[in-house]
């Protein structure tokens, strides 16, 4: 088996990657930060992928940022984030594609270094491995739109409006505001809705239902 990893610890780091070279599991990179695993994922092609979910620069979902890169631009690689955390949304957005080469443990709930090999292995043979906790947690937690989180009130307003079918020009007049700010502020929610052009696809009509179907507070 070959591997990249990616964490920012790096005593941790270190005595990971020594553990898999102690089981015959070639360890191709190492890395602190998640552009540097995207890029040694491209350049190793690795069975697996190992991911911290917290990385510079923000430490918040870096890691879980770039195991969905990773699943959508090599599909080959399969990917296990190992974290001390749960962060739904994201993992929500893993599940959502097919399962396989897929898992998702807990550092502390780790309770033999077999078991975590034994887990590795699975995942990277094609299988899954996830922790019960983040089952727990995904089943509690109503699913979030991350993408409209990430919307600001004026951006939120306006798709509140298109909601309601308003053409941009009567958006503008609406919120007294140039047609060109309007048609800024449209782009803008599909980019963080992540709603890519395509001929087949309305992207207005897109999110709006995204708007409509969210959970109200």
């Amino acid at each position: 088996m070959r591997a990249v990893l990616a964490e920012d610890n790096a005593l941790l780091r270190d005595g990971i990657a020594r553990l898999l070279a102690d089981h015959g599991i070639e360890v191709l990179a190492t890395v602190d930060a998640a552009e540097d695993l995207i890029a040694a994922v491209a350049d190793h092609n690795p069975d697996i992928a190992i991911v911290d979910v917290r990385m510079p620069p923000t430490h918040t979902d870096e890691g879980l940022r770039a195991a969905l890169a990773i699943r959508r631009d090599h599909p080959s690689t399969a990917v296990l984030v190992f974290s001390q955390w749960v962060e739904t949304s994201y993992a929500r957005r893993l599940l959502a594609g097919p399962p396989s080469g897929l898992g998702y443990l807990l550092k502390d709930r780790i309770v033999s270094t077999e078991d975590f090999i034994s887990s590795l292995r699975r995942v990277a043979d094609g299988g899954t491995a996830l922790d019960p906790e983040v089952v727990r947690q995904l089943l509690a937690a109503p699913p979030a739109d991350e993408g409209l989180a990430r919307l600001s009130p004026r951006e939120r307003e306006i798709l509140g409006l298109l909601a309601e079918g308003r053409s941009n020009v009567a958006i503008a007049e609406r919120l007294h505001l140039a047609d060109r700010s309007v048609e800024k502020h449209v782009t803008a929610i599909f980019n963080k809705l992540d709603l890519q052009h395509h001929r087949s696809d309305h992207r207005r009509v897109l999110a709006v239902l995204r708007y409509l179907n969210a959970p109200k507070p």
